[in-house]
């Protein structure tokens, strides 16, 4: 079972690629949020679990993380850049 992890700093519109930030510009949003995250993975289908107490390591503030579970048929990038634009659609 492959486990993959989603921090908020990889969507984050305010930050760049140097500080953590793994989705273009145009697909980023500013502060998100592991309960948008998490709705997001479950929208595109897998299984999502919120560790709140989590830290990015290239960040000083916790805001957590979200761990996906049951993702064997996709990539770490396509499951970002997928959540990526749900949380888009879901701001709209």
């Amino acid at each position: 079972m492959v486990e993959n992890v989603i921090y908020p700093a990889y969507l984050d519109a305010s930050l760049s690629r140097s500080e953590g930030r793994r989705v273009a510009q145009s697909a980023a949003v500013e502060e998100p949020t592991v309960d948008e995250i998490a709705k997001a993975v479950q929208q595109v289908g897998y299984d999502a679990v919120i560790e709140r107490g989590k830290r990015y390591s290239r960040e000083f503030d916790t805001r957590g993380r979200v761990l996906v579970n049951n993702a064997d048929d996709a990539t770490k990038n396509d499951i970002v850049q997928a959540v990526a634009a749900y949380v888009g659609i879901l701001r709209d």
